[in-house]
């Protein structure tokens, strides 16, 4: 493998896991931070305390709070900024960009109000770019495991199938494997939905109703994702893979999942505000609920759980009576419910 520069945008806890691997690998790996104290640290201690406080960091890690140091020169970039900061960090981007730098974005969640994708943001933002090289990353994978090394899973997609290739290759080692995946749509969307799910797990859970009725709802929220992306042109296959049914079950049932703990919270009784507030970092479940919500309009397409989580973030419902109004939904057959469009 050819050793080479590469750069993570931005040091929350996923790019800095993102950057272990590219360290492991052997690449020089620069790391951009707008925080100049969190930069400094990565360089002093090589620890990012806000968001993996018991991980070491490399030495191959170095940190800037200067876009155009950080991908200067840089064979691959990887944006893992918030889905809400991803137009921003694309803007600083732009006249640093080298057209022919790998561009892999790791960002699971629609952009608020345009309900547009991350690969949709990025091209709008970086103007001459090519599209189909523009490369997703998903599946489930939390920041905290892989920073240990412990094994994970992944997918890559691109429109075009080299693209997807070189990031495999780029991140591929012992510890973490990456299989490549032609749907660029499903591989987003499936990242972006399960959190909505995952939000819902983590009700069930807070409000007590055990394992039978989260297996449930994870079965029929990978459905209504499932739905929702046939909708949109994803391939259905997609859902029963990595960035489907993986990335659901890891959300769901982990503690490391920032939406199964804010869900716990709200079952538990706990404001939407201040189960916010306390996480610390961003939960993109509820950002996404809102965007899934409208694009099940958009799409006419039937997603009651998501709809339920939708009154309970944002219209006041109770969690314990959005969960028996999905409970007292009219029976259905089972197959008549997943193909439902």
């Amino acid at each position: 493998m050819t050793y080479r520069k590469t750069s993570v945008l931005v040091a929350g806890s996923w790019g800095t896991a993102l950057a272990t691997v590219l360290a492991a690998n052997g690449h020089e790996v620069t790391i951009w931070s707008r925080n100049e104290a969190q930069a400094a640290e990565i360089n002093r201690d090589h620890r990012n305390s806000r968001f993996l406080q018991q991980a070491e960091l490399s030495p191959a890690i170095q940190a800037t709070t200067s876009m155009e140091e950080a991908v200067q020169d840089a064979d691959a970039i990887i944006l893992a900024a918030p889905s809400h900061g991803m137009r921003e960090v694309c803007q600083q981007l732009y006249s640093h960009l080298n057209q022919e730098t790998l561009l892999i974005h790791a960002t699971k969640g629609f952009e608020v109000g345009s309900l547009k994708a991350m690969t949709t943001v990025i091209a709008e933002e970086l103007v001459g770019y090519p599209q189909e090289r523009i490369v997703v990353l998903s599946g489930p994978s939390h920041a905290e495991e892989v920073v240990k090394q412990c094994p994970t899973t992944v997918v890559v997609a691109a429109a075009q199938l080299q693209a997807a290739e070189q990031a495999q290759e780029l991140l591929s080692n012992s510890y973490f494997r990456v299989y490549t995946n032609p749907d660029v749509k499903g591989v987003e969307l499936g990242g972006a939905l399960k959190n909505i799910i995952a939000l819902g797990a983590g009700m069930s859970d807070g409000l007590g109703y055990g394992d039978n009725a989260k297996a449930a709802l994870m079965t029929r929220g990978l459905a209504e994702m499932g739905r929702l992306g046939v909708a949109m042109g994803a391939n259905p296959l997609t859902f029963a893979g990595l960035a489907g049914v993986g990335d659901l079950i890891v959300t769901c049932t982990s503690k490391h999942s920032r939406n199964w703990r804010a869900g716990h919270m709200l079952g538990q009784g706990a404001d939407l505000d201040h189960v916010l507030e306390s996480m610390g970092m961003v939960v993109e479940g509820v950002k996404t609920t809102k965007s899934a919500y409208q694009l099940a309009r958009e799409y006419n397409t039937e997603m009651p759980i998501a709809e339920a989580l939708y009154d309970v973030l944002f219209n006041g419902k109770k969690a314990k009576e959005a969960v028996e109004q999905l409970m007292g939904r009219v029976p259905t057959h089972e197959l008549e419910e997943i193909a439902k469009r």
